[in-house]
């Protein structure tokens, strides 16, 4: 059948009126129902209090003359009612005066306090005060029949063969409604389908109407025409576009082969490159430059430069493996601008003196702290000082400006070297780019790696790098911005923990349904030095309270019978519990939630789940 009405409008139509008349039946049917149910109820609750007035005002008399016999008789005519089960008199002390009953045996319940009409059992059972000169002398019960799963069947009954009478009809109204709707619709679907199977665009649907669906039959037709006439050009572009996309493809599993081919050789080169370098840099350390000549120490110095140089080219090459691997990271902490800038200016020193270039630094008189990773930070500010170094003749200027704006630091470093034309500002942070185009030409020499590891770095924290120059000759400037942290949110940061203070022992009464909860957070509360009890309801919360006095409560909200609001409201107007400080611990978080427990008497309203550390912090308030 589901099937059936997926593949078919006819049916889907028909299906629709259907369960919209379904529907609006069905709840037609429920609010009349809900509505009888409602009436009856008012209804037998008015007849019963007439009754129980009239009976009232018969037995007052007999109440204040303690005559029995008499209210008895009064009573004795309501066992002729057919709905009254049962009838009594009350003395204004609750005890049974005067009885009626038309059942064999019933049990008479005792007086309530206030007076109340309530069903229980299949019953109505309602209490009626009787009053003489505005005295309270007595009260009248009755107990009526309450027969609603009667009423109930029998309303289902007439509403069942109603429903099926107004389906019925439904359906054959339907049936002949969709026909003028789905016939040509049905046609349209048979004719697209023979194109489809038979790739035949001749086809055409006859028009049979001048309506909506007659200008849909027509667009059909005229866009089966311009189908058939594209399709054959389509085909010849098709089988083209498949020979070249089948060359293309082959080109590019050759380039992606050759590309991790690449990134494999670059990640084994510098790892094994490593392990050569690192008992050189050990053994030149161990050399004393102050026992060797000047020979030597010009020899050592010249070792220690190009050893340098050497480590630099493969910490630039593990770091673009990482790069094309994507898994290049930093680690972020609070750092000082300061001391980044003057590892760079540390890393880069030999490659400035040796070209014998003038270095300039300007830096913000106040501390700039950064949210980032130093090391990576001063890989970035290293490799642009390098740079500028490499591409200035020797002699030349180099800056290194920092300033603050608007929450970020900008740092640029510019220089006077050969300058970048505007080809060259386009591809400079691309990997392996060089900054002239002469490939014989080493007198700059490097991978051409640094740029684009600055650009990443930047990236991963957040920042931006730009490159400018006024064209060939003229130099190059370089533009960093950070975000930045100020001092002063650094510093709260690191005092924001407060000083641990001394436990202080509090007698805390826990409540709550949950009995596994419970348990186990007393037991972390009894671990911390203080004296628990705990209570799943809230009567054994009031009696535990009564005799324990706690000083503090956390109470469950959602507890069986009596809620935590109300609980709240009775231990506040206990005198033991004057003192007591009030903490709602519960699932119900939303702000009317907290509204209500703040209304209640709560100081607090805490949201499960809570970690001991934040019931800590709260009792830690309470000092």
């Amino acid at each position: 059948m589901l099937r059936l009405l997926e593949r078919s409008v006819r049916y889907r139509l028909i299906a629709v009126i259907m369960v919209t008349t379904a529907v609006a039946l069905v709840v037609a049917s429920a609010a009349l129902m809900t509505y009888e149910i409602n009436h009856y109820r008012r209804s037998l609750v008015a007849d019963a209090t007439t009754q129980a007035d009239i009976v009232a005002v018969t037995t007052t008399p007999a109440l204040i003359f303690d005559d029995p016999e008499t209210a008895r008789a009064t009573l004795a005519p309501l066992s002729n009612r057919g709905n009254i089960r049962a009838a009594a008199i009350y003395t204004a002390d609750g005890e049974l005066f005067a009885a009626s009953v038309s059942e064999a045996e019933t049990d008479y319940p005792p007086l309530p306090n206030p007076l109340e009409s309530r069903f229980v059992a299949g019953a109505l059972e309602l209490f009626h005060p009787i009053v003489h000169d505005g005295e309270l002398v007595g009260a009248v019960f009755l107990r009526a029949t309450y027969d609603v799963a009667e009423r109930m069947r029998s309303y289902l009954l007439i509403l069942l063969a109603v429903m099926l009478v107004s389906l019925v009809v439904a359906g054959v109204i339907s049936l002949r409604l969709e026909r003028g709707v789905t016939a040509p619709v049905l046609a349209v679907s048979q004719v697209a389908r023979k194109v489809v199977e038979e790739r035949d665009f001749t086809y055409r649907v006859e028009k049979a109407t001048d309506d909506e669906i007659g200008v849909l039959v027509d667009s059909f037709n005229t866009m089966l025409d311009e189908v058939g006439r594209t399709t054959e050009a389509l085909e010849r572009t098709n089988r083209r576009l498949r020979e070249e996309t089948e060359e293309r493809r082959s080109a590019e599993q050759a380039l992606r082969a050759a590309d991790r081919r690449k990134d494999e050789f670059l990640a084994t080169l510098a790892h094994e490159l490593r392990n050569p370098l690192a008992p050189m840099v050990n053994a030149l350390d161990m050399i004393d430059a102050q026992s060797l000549d000047d020979g030597g120490r010009r020899a050592r110095e010249i070792i220690e430069r190009q050893l340098a140089h050497m480590v630099r080219l493969v910490d630039d090459l593990l770091d673009v493996s990482r790069i094309t691997r994507g898994k290049l990271t930093v680690r972020m902490s609070r750092v000082e601008l300061a001391s980044i800038v003057q590892t760079a200016i540390d890393t880069a020193r030999p490659v400035l003196d040796a070209r014998g270039h003038e270095l300039e630094v300007e830096l913000p008189d106040s501390p700039v702290v950064l949210e980032g990773d130093a090391v990576r930070l001063s890989q970035v500010f290293s490799n642009l000082l390098n740079n500028a170094a490499k591409y200035t003749e020797p002699g030349g200027r180099i800056s290194l400006r920092a300033r603050i704006h608007d929450g970020r630091v900008e740092v640029v470093v510019e220089d006077t070297g050969i300058g970048m034309s505007p080809d060259t500002l386009a591809t400079v942070f691309e990997m392996f780019t060089q900054g002239t185009g002469d490939k014989t030409n080493r007198t700059h020499p490097g991978l051409g790696v640094g740029l684009a590891l600055a650009k990443r770095l930047v990236e991963l924290h957040g920042g931006t790098i730009e490159a400018a120059s006024p064209g060939p000759g003229q130099g190059s400037r370089f533009t960093v911005v950070l975000r930045t942290v100020s001092a002063e949110a650094a510093a709260a940061s690191k005092a924001s923990e407060p000083p641990a203070e001394p436990a202080r022992a509090r007698r805390i009464l826990l409540v709550d349904d949950n009995v596994d909860f419970a348990t186990s957070l007393a037991v972390l509360l009894e671990s911390l030095g203080h004296e628990v009890r705990v209570a799943h309801d809230a009567e054994a919360a009031l009696d535990a309270a009564a005799r324990f006095e706690p000083q503090v409560a956390f109470l469950d909200i959602g507890l069986p019978g009596i809620s935590g609001y109300e609980l709240a409201r009775r231990l506040r107007a206990s005198p033991a519990c004057r003192k007591t400080t009030l903490i709602a611990l519960s699932g119900w978080g939303q702000a009317e939630d907290k509204r209500r427990s703040k209304d209640a008497g709560f100081t607090d309203h805490l949201v499960k789940p809570v970690s001991l550390r934040t019931i800590e912090d709260v009792l830690a308030k309470l000092a």
